[in-house]
């Protein structure tokens, strides 16, 4: 039976998948079947934190985490989220009450972060601190809006201070 691909493009696309895994912007160890594309009536408000809570936040952790070799996409991610907190949330991080940084998963001091976190990925999560302790949120809705950056920004934005107030 003949083939309807040529060798040339099984190859290309072999090569690439593996260079896909390989930098983490495919995530292998995924369990869960995850739609690419949101439906039309999908709830596109963040996943709700592992512990929820309406208490204010007495402190906020934004992690950026990323593989080391990272594609556009990620970079821009990571990008807008930090955009976001400078320009944004200044007061909250002198304070120390709001961090953020890139995270490397694969660096070995960064190694307790990333379980603690739960991470397999690049990804942006937030870790709360209040009153009830802490709880951790993945938030996959930003993936969505990283080709609109003041979109991105706002949600974002948006997102925060409603951790930072409680609500």
């Amino acid at each position: 039976m003949k083939s309807h691909f040529p060798v040339s493009t099984v190859l290309v696309l072999g090569v690439m998948s593996v260079f896909l895994i390989a930098s983490g912007c495919i995530n292998t160890q995924a369990t869960e079947k995850v739609s690419l594309t949101p439906s039309p009536t999908a709830d596109l408000t963040p996943n709700a934190p592992s512990s929820p809570s309406s208490a204010p936040a007495d402190r906020i952790e934004v992690f950026h985490f990323h593989p080391t070799q990272q594609c556009y996409s990620c970079k821009t991610l990571g990008a807008y989220a930090e955009k976001t907190i400078n320009e944004s949330f200044s007061g909250e991080v002198e304070s120390g009450r709001l961090i953020f940084r890139h995270v490397n998963i694969y660096l070995p001091e960064n190694a307790e972060l990333v379980k603690k976190y739960g991470v397999t990925g690049s990804s942006l999560w937030i870790g709360l601190y209040n009153a009830s302790g802490f709880s951790k949120e993945e938030n996959v809705n930003v993936w969505y809006k990283i080709d609109n950056e003041t979109e991105y920004k706002t949600y974002l934005k948006g997102v925060i201070e409603k951790r930072l107030n409680g609500t």
